[in-house]
């Protein structure tokens, strides 16, 4: 039996519903800075906080900054790139949308692990799972409504994110035998710095501002310095994706992909409670039918992983484990 897939199910579990209700509070301090600053300025400063918290628990691990040699530059930089897109995609649909619609959006991102594990990674997935996606792409497609004008490029952006986030898992995946959680997030997050500095240097003057589109004055607004009031949520954002992060990609690292995906869902009632504490926006039915769907096919995916385990450890001789 394999250490990494098998063995311990339970932990990769609890770091993906930790990581995922983490994570939520990303999103609400992205929601809640969008209206005032910069997409750029945003994920520059999240990205120092999150690079210092990588770095703090690098230096407390037993192999401190070594591990942070690596002889997959290339592959690094693929996921960082792909991770970028997913990033600024979301937020940029994030501006747009209201939070539960927008996570609603992004949950076909599970589904899709689901089946890349399947394609890419040759991972089992048996055809109760199969119909469990196709039920959770169902409620994508109810969120949607198409035929009622309610699709816009907000929507397509978060949907654009969703693959290539699912694609970041295969990504991980991949690099499982080599790279540390600790690792990935630190090379991450230097693609942020990167990137939004490079994004700051051409557009931080803001003179491509202007647009009464929600998303695009989000990604060319100018620079300001933020008033103390602000700094809590800047703060929530570099702690929240840094801790998250890590403890995402420890998740998919140690455990099997298809697992793993059905428990992000504890982002869609945090999405909920942050909407209606915070933004006063509360789903309508047309939503609430959609997040029945997609959180019922995670659950029942979880159900028959359950089942199939038990199934397994049954039928496998103890002299086999």
């Amino acid at each position: 039996m394999s250490v990494t897939d098998d063995s311990r199910p339970l932990t990769g579990i609890l770091f993906a519903l930790g990581a995922g209700a983490i994570l939520s509070v990303n999103d609400l301090a992205i929601k809640a800075l969008s209206g005032s600053y910069a997409l750029h300025q945003i994920i520059l400063i999240r990205a120092f906080v999150g690079i210092v918290l990588v770095l703090l628990v690098i230096r407390a691990t037993r192999t401190g900054f070594r591990q942070l040699i690596t002889r997959r530059p290339g592959a690094h930089l693929i996921r960082v790139s792909i991770v970028m897109v997913s990033n600024v995609t979301y937020f940029l649909g994030l501006a747009a949308m209201d939070i539960a619609d927008a996570l609603a959006t992004a949950f076909v991102s599970p589904l899709l692990v689901t089946v890349m594990s399947a394609v890419i990674l040759g991972e089992k997935v048996g055809p109760r799972r199969w119909a469990a996606v196709a039920v959770g792409l169902l409620g994508v497609v109810v969120m949607l409504r198409p035929g009622a004008g309610v699709i816009q490029p907000a929507a397509i952006l978060v949907l654009i994110s969703a693959f290539c986030y699912a694609s970041s898992h295969m990504m991980t995946r991949r690099m499982r035998d080599t790279e540390s959680a600790m690792t990935l997030n630190f090379f991450v997050q230097v693609g942020f710095v990167i990137v939004s500095t490079v994004m700051g240097l051409w557009v931080g003057d803001g003179h491509l501002s202007g647009s009464s589109d929600p998303s695009l004055a989000f990604l060319f607004r100018p620079w300001v310095w933020p008033p103390v009031a602000d700094w809590w949520a800047f703060a929530a954002t570099g702690l929240a994706v840094g801790i998250g992060g890590m403890m995402m990609s420890h998740a998919y690292r140690t455990t099997e992909a298809a697992l793993v995906a059905p428990f992000e869902y504890i982002g869609m009632p945090m999405a909920i409670f942050w909407g209606v504490v915070v933004f006063g926006t509360w789903p309508d039915a047309t939503a609430w039918v959609e997040i029945a769907l997609i959180c019922g096919a995670g659950l029942y995916t979880l159900w028959r992983e359950t089942v199939r385990k038990q199934v397994q450890d049954a039928a496998t001789p103890s002299g086999d484990l």
